[in-house]
């Protein structure tokens, strides 16, 4: 079960209800406060005291992925409560616009640390099966409180003595839920703490949310994505089961061992000549796939083999690749003995030792120190009875986790990690890799094989599993942590140009436009008029209407967050990028052509309706969803603030150019410029932008870092 990562999710995505909650009061607010402070005559100071909230996200974005990569990033979550919390005491308070300055600047700090960090660590503790839709959350949470906040300022507003220092100062009572939550109820990124070297507690994160005892698996996945970027060969095998048990029988020729991290499996793979169909599959196609990014054909070759073959879960092992499973029946005649004693396990759990054998332990009790010996024959027999359920080292999304030892295992880089994916072929059970082949079983199957050099490190290894015996050292990268000089490597920088290039474009596609543009159609269209016969003034009633426009949202970002994991991040932009386009470019033709004031009003009110509708759907939360899948585990803290950084530009950037270009080209000038991003937007998706719906990160950056040496060596 995944409910404690959804929980988690969603008490994480509470931060940026806030942020939706202050972009609502702030535009009721500001009404009521420029009378109060005499600012008709200061368009400047009004304008700042808006804007005050983006500089302080700005400011604040420079430096917290390199400071929540070095403390966490639950601690940068707890401070963006704290900051939302005195920021609305102190707006409540504020007995001049100097005060309210510095508690918007308060404010904007906990806005830019929300925006940053909750995707971040919504997709670093969410199953790869429904990250894309855990990461829709903070879109979905966001519109919920904007639409909550329009209904209180508008209700206000009926009053003869609505209060702005009330609008801005009931930000502080959510704010004490969020710090609650944050201190008492969210755990640390099992990743950030696996890249600590805190095995122990990282375990027991996951144990909570993934509800399971045994995340073994998911353990070594960590560990092995802490460095990546190493040489890495895209290999095809035929596995067959480790029908011999005994340590001295002879392989035949070309035959390799494959081991797991469990104990008593392991399994013999024979290469496949040739070119792996993995690659093969992504060199065919059109011209317009020819001129790809290699890369993103990469991405897609995998995806059109899940699609071939018909599921995404876990088909190489049995009984993994969809986080839903629950714990898995364990063997009963395991050897099990403690190494404790013998001075392999370290006591103290912030010490580097601590990335051990544990994380490779059946015996997944958090802080037990009990390894695994190496087991018997008759174990290892009992282990692989067909009655028996195993648990093979499933790391979601149809990958799966195995291990090559190689003559200089007992070095660095003596063992390999080899990440495999199911094929299509001949070899393969009843056309999809249904079950591990089991010893006496004659069946066979077929995988692609992503090789590299593995982190780990095995001293001391006996026994026939390696894995299990060997005890592990912490990596290097444990103890350096991230540097502006990793942002060099190859497939960081590739990954830094899809993560900038889409924040760019996303702020130019024209909603801070549409949405500046919104109360002024829907008053052309008759609202307005239909409100003042009711008795609510133009104020209020332009409260109510973006109050309303925030609601339509909700029902589309549902249809995103059900499509997201299904048909894809790269599928979601593709299809709804064009809508936005002729969204905007009805509305440039109904400001050029005369239609009459009725049929003017009522095409644009569709057409902003329908561009809102399908913005919430895909340009809205899916960069941000892509910017935080596809970084390394060690430099995705500074990377995500980085995109982060180009996103608060960018919203600088457009919300005050489009006062000039209202002035100077006018309202259908500005909106054909949109419409070129847009456009400029769909080629950019389409030829650089993977697709990495239901991957684990790690595979994810493994595919960036090898199509960035494919792309260099060619």
């Amino acid at each position: 079960m995944t409910r404690g990562a959804v929980y988690v999710a969603i008490a994480a995505a509470i931060g940026n209800m806030l942020q939706g909650w202050d972009n609502a009061t702030i535009a009721g607010a500001v009404l009521y406060l420029k009378k109060e402070f005499h600012l008709e005559t200061q368009p400047t100071i009004e304008g700042l005291i808006v804007a005050m909230s983006l500089i302080g996200a700005t400011v604040i974005t420079t430096f917290s992925g390199s400071v929540s990569d070095a403390i966490g990033r639950r601690p940068m979550l707890i401070v963006s409560s704290f900051f939302y919390f005195i920021s609305g005491l102190v707006m409540f308070w504020s007995p001049n616009v100097y005060v309210l300055l510095v508690a918007r600047l308060l404010d904007g700090f906990g806005i830019g640390l929300a925006v940053t960090l909750v995707p971040l660590y919504i997709s670093e503790t969410a199953p790869s099966d429904i990250r894309g839709l855990l990461n829709t959350l903070p879109q979905f949470t966001g519109s919920i409180g904007m639409c909550l906040a329009y209904t209180m300022v508008f209700f206000m507003s009926l009053k003869s003595d609505a209060s702005w220092r009330t609008m801005l100062g009931v930000l502080s009572l959510p704010s004490i839920v969020y710090f609650l939550l944050a201190v008492f109820f969210l755990p640390e990124s099992p990743r950030w703490l696996v890249s600590k070297g805190k095995m122990d507690e990282a375990r027991i994160v996951l144990q909570a949310l993934r509800g399971k005892e045994d995340v073994s698996g998911e353990m070594a996945l960590l560990v092995e994505g802490l460095e990546v970027g190493g040489e890495t060969s895209v290999e095809e095998y035929v596995i067959n089961a480790d029908n011999e048990l005994s340590d001295d029988h002879v392989e035949e020729k070309d035959q390799i061992k494959l081991y797991s991290a469990e104990e008593g499996q392991s399994w013999v793979a024979k290469p496949v000549r040739g070119q792996s169909s993995l690659v093969a599959a992504s060199r065919h196609g059109s011209m317009a796939a020819h001129m790809m990014d290699p890369m993103v054909t990469l991405f897609g070759s995998v995806h059109e083999k899940q699609n071939e073959n018909g599921s995404m879960r876990s088909m190489i092992f049995p009984n993994f690749g969809s986080m839903f499973h629950g714990e898995q029946q364990k063997p009963e005649n395991w050897d099990v003995e403690s190494n404790h004693d013998k001075g392999n396990l370290s006591g103290d759990e912030s010490d580097d030792n601590n990335l051990k054998s544990p994380l490779l332990s059946r015996n997944s009790t958090g802080v037990d120190k009990d390894m695994i010996a190496p087991i018997s024959k008759s174990s290892m027999l009992n282990a692989r009875q067909p009655s028996e359920t195993t648990n093979a080292m499933g790391i979601g999304g149809g990958w799966q986790l195995a291990y090559r030892k190689t003559e200089d295992g007992k070095k660095a880089g003596g063992l390999q990690r080899i990440y495999l994916h199911q094929e299509g072929g001949a070899e393969s059970r009843r056309g999809s890799i249904a079950a591990l082949p089991i010893a006496g079983d004659g069946d066979a199957v077929r995988a692609s094989a992503l090789v590299s050099r593995s982190v780990l490190c095995l001293d001391d290894a006996t026994g026939q599993n390696p894995i299990q015996a060997g005890v592990i050292k912490a990596p290097p990268s444990t103890k350096q942590g991230s540097s502006w000089a990793d942002l060099a490597e190859p497939g960081i920088k590739e990954a830094l140009i899809v993560g900038v290039g889409i924040q760019i474009l996303q702020q130019f596609s024209g909603i801070n436009g549409v949405l500046y543009y919104t109360p002024q159609i829907l008053e052309q269209a008759g609202v307005g008029l239909l409100l003042a016969n009711m008795g609510i003034g133009s104020e209020s009633a332009s409260f109510l209407i973006s109050g309303l426009t925030t609601f339509l949202m909700l029902p589309s970002i549902g249809v995103a967050m059900k499509l997201i994991d299904v048909a894809g991040r790269r599928a979601l932009l593709l299809a709804t990028l064009p809508v936005l386009l002729a969204s905007l470019i009805v509305l440039v033709l109904s400001n050029i052509i005369d239609l009459g004031s009725i049929l003017h009003a009522v095409i644009s009110t569709i057409s902003v309706v329908v561009y809102f509708c399908t913005f919430v759907m895909g340009y809205g939360p899916i960069p941000n969803t892509l910017c935080s899948e596809i970084f390394p585990t060690r430099v995705r803290g500074l990377c995500i603030a980085i995109c982060a950084l180009t996103f608060w530009i960018g919203d600088i950037i457009v919300t005050y150019t489009l006062p000039v270009l209202l002035t100077t080209i006018g309202l259908a000038g500005a909106f054909g410029i949109y419409a070129v991003v847009c456009t400029i937007s769909w080629f950019f998706v389409y030829f650089k932008v993977p697709e990495t719906k239901g991957m684990p990160l790690e595979v994810i950056t493994e595919f960036f870092a090898m199509g960035a040496a494919n792309k260099k060596s060619n």
